[in-house]
């Protein structure tokens, strides 16, 4: 299994990113704040109007090292990697899966089974452990809900059955989704999903985690030499990463959604730490985003058992597992993909 390296992030608006030697160095004015071996990185993720030297792409490109510009609330501007990497026959079989709809239809029915079974099980544990303070019977609804849309699921004909499904599914979802914070309800809370831009602290926190998902799931499939452009279920856009879409169905709800609730729940982020923009948008501010970012980091070194592979694993590598199992099925050597499903 691939070791989990480390992302560099950096929240810092006038940092400005630099090439010493074979060394990343962050410079804030003349002074270098930090400086870290590319060989210790996997990733450098640069929020808001961040500066790069073109021999920092360049040396990120030789290494590897995906280079991804993000706006200070995590909507994706731009991307600098090197040469495509993997085998060009399991790229070409990609396209022709993704131009089929059939073909598509089977392994969005994968992604979707995930996200929605994923889901579920975060409600079940939230009435597990919080039984007493949540308002269990609606959460409990909904979970027999979710298990009637994994049927649907099962008896869908066509990719806009599928989405149909998984619309639903979602609403369902994110209707119960505001009785699993627990704390400062007058601040955080989430009426519904909504972004570009966030209008509410609760979905500020949860896209900014979605947009570390993406760089992290989008890296794995560069890894494992698959197009992140050109997905199954999210249909081709132009600067869209659709497969990485894809994929980032089934992880949502184990990664991002249980992190957000949890940072919340503990007060690691509090309602100070967000401000409302001229437009009406939440952004976080930059000690929030740190908080955020540091939590994710831990999370990420946490280990769990992967169901299908058997063994145990850091969770930030299940998106790189994933993938080399879509690799794997794109090539033949398995029936179906198997989707990550969390106990």
């Amino acid at each position: 299994m691939r070791k989990l390296l480390n992302v560099l992030y950096v929240t810092t608006p006038d940092a400005y990113l630099a090439r010493d030697n074979d060394n990343v160095a962050v410079r804030v004015g003349d002074e270098v704040r930090v400086r870290v071996p590319i060989h210790n990185l996997e990733g450098i993720v640069a929020f808001g109007h961040c500066g790069a030297s073109p021999a920092l792409m360049a040396l990120c490109a030789e290494a590897g090292v995906a280079l991804t510009f993000l706006s200070e609330n995590g909507r994706f501007m731009a991307r600098v990697s090197g040469g495509v990497s993997g085998n060009v026959l399991l790229r070409r079989r990609q396209y022709r899966w993704a131009d089929s709809e059939e073909e598509s239809r089977r392994i969005a029915a994968s992604f979707i089974i995930g996200k929605i079974a994923n889901s579920r099980t975060v409600l079940l544990r939230a009435v597990r452990d919080h039984e007493a303070v949540i308002r269990s019977e609606a959460v409990r609804d909904t979970t027999a809900e979710l298990a009637e849309r994994l049927r649907w699921v099962e008896t869908s004909q066509s990719l806009e059955d599928l989405r149909g499904v998984e619309g639903a599914a979602a609403r369902a979802y994110f209707g119960v989704f505001d009785h699993l914070i627990l704390t400062s309800k007058d601040d955080f809370y989430l009426r519904d999903r909504n972004r570009r831009p966030p209008r509410d602290n609760m979905n500020a926190v949860l896209s900014f985690l979605y947009a570390l998902l993406t760089h992290d799931v989008q890296a794995a499939l560069e890894t494992v030499g698959l197009d992140p452009q050109v997905g199954f279920l999210h249909r081709d856009r132009p600067g869209r990463p659709s497969l990485a879409l894809d994929l980032m169905e089934e992880l949502r709800p184990v990664l991002a959604d249980r992190l957000a609730l949890s940072l919340v729940n503990r007060k690691q982020v509090t309602p100070g730490g967000f401000v409302r923009t001229e437009s009406g948008g939440i952004l976080m501010d930059d000690e929030t985003r740190k908080a955020v970012i540091a939590a994710w980091q831990t999370r990420k070194r946490e280990e769990v058992v992967h169901p299908y592979l058997n063994e145990k694993i850091e969770i930030g590598l299940i998106p790189y597992a994933q993938a080399v199992l879509l690799a794997r099925h794109l090539r033949g050597d398995l029936d179906g993909y198997p989707p990550f499903f969390w106990k």
